[in-house]
C-alpha cells in the first residue's frame, strides 16, 4: 500500500493529468483547476475574470454560458467535445489556429466539471483528410480532362503540359513566365480562395485542394478541381515552387438548377434563404479561421412594416420586400450575398470587408430602399429600413455572436429614429 494520503495521490494526478480538470459552479466561478488547464485559460482571459470559466472564455466562446444555463437536467453530460476556436494574435497566415475541446459534465445542482484538450493539430488533420476524401473520391470518377503545371513561389508558370490548352483554352506555349492567377480566371461570386490565397496555404500545409467554377479563354464556366502542392526545396523551410493539378469534373449535383434554386433561394424575393445563407457563414467562417481576411455582416429591417400589411394588404406587402431584395441585390459586391433571414428581415454577408465598408454599403441600401415607390390603390407607398453592421473579428470569430451582435445593433438604429445605419460610436442617419 501506498504511504501517500489520498488527498496527495489526488494532487499529483491533477498536476501530471495531460488533459485540463476543472471544477466550478453554474455561474462559471473555479473551485479548483490543474495546470494543464490553467496553462490553456489563463492565455485566454487576457484582462478579464481567470477565476470565472465564462468570464475567461467570453471571447472565444461566448455560447458555453448559455449552453449551460439551458441545461434542464439535475446530472448530466451538457456537452462532449464542444470545439473553441482561439485567436491569441501570433502570426495568423502561418500558425496552425488554436482549438480546444471542451466537455462539460453536471454533477450537482451547483457543481460542473469541465475538461479541456488541445485538439489543434486534430482539427488540421480533419480538414486535409476531408480534402483529400474529396480529391481521391473523384479519381476515377467521371474525369474529363486533367491538366498539370508548375508555378514559382511567385505564382509565375515555369511549365506546363499540352493539357492545359484542350482544358482552358490558353495556348500552354504562350503562357510560360505569366502569373498563373493572371492566366486563370475564376467566378469571383462562388466565394473560393483566390488561387494566391491557396498557394499560401499550400505553403503552410503542405498542400491544399479546393472545387469551384474556373472560366476557359472564351468564358465558358466549368467546374474544376484545383489541387496546389509545395515542392520542398531540400535545404531551406520554404518550398522552391509549386505543382499545379487542374482536374474537369462533372459537377455533382443532385438535382436541376431549378431545384438548386428551390433549396437554396427563398421562393419570394428570390434572394438566398436562411439555409443557405448559413452554411455560406460557416464556408466563410473556415477561410477566416485560414487566412484572418475580414468578414462583415449587415442585418436590415423594414420600418413599421406591419402596417404596410395592415393597410395595403399582403400583396403589396409581398411587391415592397420584393423590391427591396431586387434594389439591395444590385449593389452586391462580386462575393456578397443577400438572404431573407424571416418576414421583413434581410442580411448581408461581405466576405473581405472590413468595417467601413460595411457601413458605406449598409449607408447606399438605406437610401435605396428609402428612394423605393411602390404603387398601390391609394397611391405611391415609400419604406424604410433601420440597419446594423459587425465584423467576424469584433465577435471572436463566433457566428452565433456576429448575428447577435448585428442584431443588437440594427434594434440600436431603429431606437435611435429608424431608416437609419448604426454607427458603433454615434447613430447617424
Amino acid at each position: 500500500m501506498s504511504d501517500k494520503s489520498s488527498e496527495e495521490q489526488l494532487l499529483e494526478f491533477l498536476y501530471a493529468c495531460p488533459v485540463g480538470l476543472i471544477e466550478c459552479d453554474l455561474a462559471g466561478e473555479i473551485a479548483l483547476m490543474n495546470p494543464y488547464a490553467m496553462q490553456h485559460l489563463l492565455p485566454l482571459a487576457g484582462a478579464r475574470d481567470a477565476g470565472n470559466l465564462f468570464a475567461a472564455l467570453e471571447q472565444h466562446a461566448p455560447e458555453l454560458r448559455s449552453i449551460v444555463s439551458s441545461y434542464a437536467l439535475a446530472t448530466g453530460r451538457i456537452c462532449d467535445g464542444h470545439r473553441v476556436f482561439v485567436d491569441l494574435g501570433g502570426n495568423r497566415r502561418t500558425d496552425v489556429p488554436k482549438v480546444l475541446a471542451c466537455t462539460l459534465v453536471k454533477l450537482g445542482a451547483d457543481r460542473l466539471m469541465v475538461t479541456v484538450a488541445d485538439i489543434s493539430q486534430q482539427v488540421v488533420q480533419e480538414d486535409r483528410l476531408r480534402q483529400a476524401d474529396t480529391w481521391f473520391a473523384t479519381l476515377l470518377d467521371g474525369v474529363n480532362e486533367y491538366a498539370a503545371l508548375t508555378i514559382t513561389p511567385a505564382g509565375r508558370i515555369a511549365s506546363v503540359d499540352a493539357c492545359f490548352t484542350k482544358q482552358t483554352g490558353h495556348e500552354h506555349g504562350a503562357v510560360t513566365g505569366c502569373v498563373l492567377a493572371d492566366v486563370l480566371e475564376t467566378d469571383a461570386a462562388g466565394g473560393d480562395l483566390r488561387l494566391d490565397e491557396q498557394v499560401e496555404i499550400a505553403g503552410r500545409d503542405g498542400w491544399h485542394l479546393q472545387e469551384g467554377w474556373q472560366l476557359r479563354a472564351d468564358g465558358e464556366r466549368y467546374w474544376c478541381q484545383r489541387l496546389v502542392v509545395a515542392r520542398p526545396d531540400g535545404e531551406f523551410m520554404r518550398p522552391s515552387g509549386f505543382s499545379v493539378v487542374l482536374r474537369d469534373v462533372p459537377r455533382r449535383e443532385a438535382a436541376s438548377e431549378d431545384l438548386r434554386r428551390m433549396l437554396t433561394c427563398d421562393h419570394l424575393t428570390g434572394a438566398s434563404n436562411r439555409r443557405h445563407f448559413a452554411q455560406n457563414m460557416e464556408r466563410e467562417q473556415a477561410h477566416w479561421r485560414e487566412l484572418r481576411q475580414s468578414i462583415s455582416l449587415i442585418v436590415l429591417d423594414l420600418d413599421h412594416f406591419k402596417a404596410v400589411n395592415d393597410t395595403h394588404g399582403h400583396p403589396v406587402g409581398d411587391t415592397v420586400l420584393c423590391r427591396v431584395a431586387d434594389v439591395c441585390a444590385t449593389l452586391l459586391p462580386p462575393r456578397g450575398i443577400f438572404a431573407r433571414l424571416g418576414g421583413e428581415e434581410f442580411g448581408v454577408l461581405l466576405p473581405r470587408y472590413d468595417r467601413d465598408q460595411a457601413l458605406f454599403l449598409a449607408e447606399e441600401m438605406r437610401r435605396a430602399i428609402a428612394g423605393l415607390e411602390v404603387e398601390t390603390p391609394s397611391g405611391l407607398l415609400k419604406v424604410t429600413a433601420s440597419l446594423g453592421c459587425a465584423t467576424l473579428d469584433e465577435a471572436g470569430g463566433s457566428i452565433d455572436a456576429l448575428t447577435a451582435l448585428a442584431d443588437e445593433r440594427l434594434y440600436a438604429a431603429k431606437r435611435a429614429g429608424r431608416n437609419r445605419v448604426y454607427h458603433p460610436k454615434a447613430c447617424a442617419a
